[in-house]
């Protein structure tokens, strides 16, 4: 877990750095809207496509078809990928 230790007693992880962005998710039965983190050199869609099942999101606020919240909290969840009918920016709505 831990990577490297200084002499004096320091410790180094590798920390990844990674851009916010907000979305919004709908899937087969909700909509999310949250945070998707990704690395500065991609974007959404590389995240998307890439070989991890399930997409992680922050501050997710879950709501069902009516509109309803069931999921007020803006925590973190994540989701299956093969779940996702369609995501967005959200940051220019």
């Amino acid at each position: 877990m831990l990577d490297n230790f200084h002499e004096k007693g320091k410790i180094f992880t590798n920390v990844i750095s990674k851009n916010t962005i907000p979305v919004i998710i709908q899937t087969l039965t909700d909509r999310i809207e949250g945070e998707v983190h990704v690395r500065p050199d991609n974007r959404l869609i590389d995240e998307l496509n890439g070989s991890e099942p399930f997409l992680a999101i922050t501050k997710a606020i879950v709501r069902n078809t009516q509109g309803e919240t069931i999921h007020p909290r803006g925590g973190f969840i994540t989701v299956n990928k093969s779940q996702v009918v369609w995501i967005i920016p959200s940051d220019g709505l």
